[in-house]
């Protein structure tokens, strides 16, 4: 029998922001590597301690990172992104631009130690209720999302830094959020080839080193497992028809998609049996979660529930992954640690903005804050607003001679914030309402729809509100016809 250590399939992510001492010795056991998170990095000079230190305890380590450059950011977790992001990148739709764009994220990440970047996000946004993917998506078209997906897997992987197409086979056509709950895309295999499978295919063809599964279930392809833990997925969609030859790695096991039934040791094994190669635990695992893991995995091989083989192969994979992007990134020099730089005319050129929109020169800008989804986080968004509103707190007085301008993420996906709209509009006729995610289809919450809400993106929009503003403003809202004044 094949013997090999559980420990080199997994990817655990860890608390704090220096290495803890036991997943240092694990690391030195064999561990594959660990996934970096916002919450494990204060400042570039610390992470470049931290992955010193991993390397240092495993020099052939995958030192892994969420950074789509975007919304999506660890990086830049602290402060936002300088980038615009994927939807504003497919509404430019030039692709040279976004390989650009993605060579400077590679960039980044070299400077911070890092091999591997969990990105670009392929999926095909195709439901505007998505409440997970939407403005990490390059768009709704097929041809546009393969087209800059290729382009931004080009651009990494120039610098040496590994891609990580995701989520395969398709996370767009979702109403659920996979952290939450098992999301169900009831499509057929013909109806995937012509929509979700056209982005991987171009992931594939512009040589991705990684594709990452999603927690889905897609019935029509396998009704009793999602696709992260479907063998009729993995190795016979991704690995037989499509002909993808690299590493298949798992989104976050503790997520609910995937182990919210099984728990994630058993989760583990499904995964690796289906096909996954390397496994993403979470982000904030333990020394006692990983023996529990690895114990669950040697176990099944012990009863015959898992092929050795099956193992052997995902970490013979996962070790090649490794060997091969340290040969690349010595073969490719590090470059100056530059802060990024993008025109501010080109992103907010690529805004959808309603006819009609005008712009006084005195403005207060109110951010409505909601909560953000998982893999977005706490990343500060809309920072320059004058002040915030949650839900249940009441919108207040604008002052005489202000246009207000009311700014949201997926406006009209949540009740409370399209009744405050509503009522802003009833009250200030020249209200703006700027949605900084993923605007519904008919528009009916988004004045200004930036399709981001990254740091580069909320200059962008300040950039447009302050070129466009009107000299001689019509009469201030706060002077017309408001008599009662007592719910202001």
């Amino acid at each position: 029998m094949t013997k090999i250590n559980p420990a080199a399939v997994l990817l655990p992510g860890f608390v704090g922001t220096t290495l803890p001492r036991w997943l240092a010795l694990r690391l030195q056991g064999g561990l594959a590597g660990v996934c970096l998170f916002g919450d494990n990095i204060d400042s570039l000079p610390q992470l470049r301690e931290l992955t010193a230190e991993i390397v240092g305890a495993n020099p052939l380590a995958v030192i892994a990172i969420d950074e789509e450059g975007g919304d999506v950011t660890r990086l830049f977790y602290d402060q936002g992104s300088p980038y615009p992001g994927n939807a504003v990148l497919g509404r430019i739709d030039d692709a040279a631009y976004t390989e650009s764009v993605a060579a400077s994220v590679g960039q980044q990440l070299r400077q911070a130690g890092c091999t591997i970047a969990f990105a670009p996000d392929v999926d095909i946004n195709s439901n505007s209720d998505n409440p997970v993917i939407g403005v990490r998506s390059f768009g709704t078209d097929p041809d546009i999302v393969a087209r800059h997906s290729a382009a931004w897997i080009h651009g990494l992987q120039a610098t040496g830094i590994a891609a990580s197409a995701k989520h395969f086979p398709g996370h767009g056509d979702t109403t659920q959020d996979s952290h939450l709950a098992l999301p169900i895309v009831d499509r057929s295999l013909e109806e995937l080839r012509e929509r979700e499978l056209v982005p991987f295919v171009a992931a594939i063809g512009a040589g991705a080193a990684t594709i990452m599964t999603s927690h889905i279930l897609l019935p029509q392809l396998d009704p009793d497992s999602p696709a992260t833990l479907s063998t009729r997925i993995l190795q016979g969609l991704l690995r037989a028809e499509l002909g993808f030859a690299g590493v298949i790695v798992s989104d976050a096991l503790d997520m609910a998609g995937a182990s919210a039934v099984t728990g994630i040791p058993e989760a583990a094994v499904r995964a690796i049996a289906a096909g996954c190669d390397l496994l993403c635990i979470g982000t904030d695992n333990s020394d006692a979660q990983l023996a529990e893991i690895e114990a669950a995995i040697a176990t099944a091989v012990f009863d015959g529930r898992l092929d050795a083989e099956r193992l052997a192969e995902a970490a013979t994979r996962t070790r090649k992954l490794a060997t091969d992007s340290a040969a690349r990134r010595a073969a490719t020099p590090i470059p100056d640690a530059a802060e990024p730089s993008f025109d501010l005319g080109i992103t907010d050129g690529a805004f959808d903005v309603q006819p009609g929109v005008e712009v006084s020169a005195s403005r207060q800008l109110i951010a409505i804050d909601t909560l953000a989804n998982l893999a977005i986080g706490v990343a500060p968004w809309a920072v320059g607003a004058d002040r915030r509103l949650k839900e249940g707190e009441a919108l207040g007085r604008v002052a005489i001679g202000q246009q207000l301008v009311l700014i949201g993420r997926d406006n009209h996906r949540h009740g409370w914030v399209r009744e405050l709209i509503d009522s802003a509009r009833e009250r200030y006729p020249s209200v703006i309402v700027v949605d900084m995610g993923w605007p519904g289809d008919n528009r009916a919450y988004a004045d200004i729809a930036t399709f981001g809400a990254s740091r580069h993106v909320e200059a962008a929009l300040l950039d447009w509100l302050e070129s466009h503003q009107n000299s001689s403003p019509r009469k201030p809202d706060s002077l017309i016809g408001n008599a009662d004044r007592s719910n202001q």
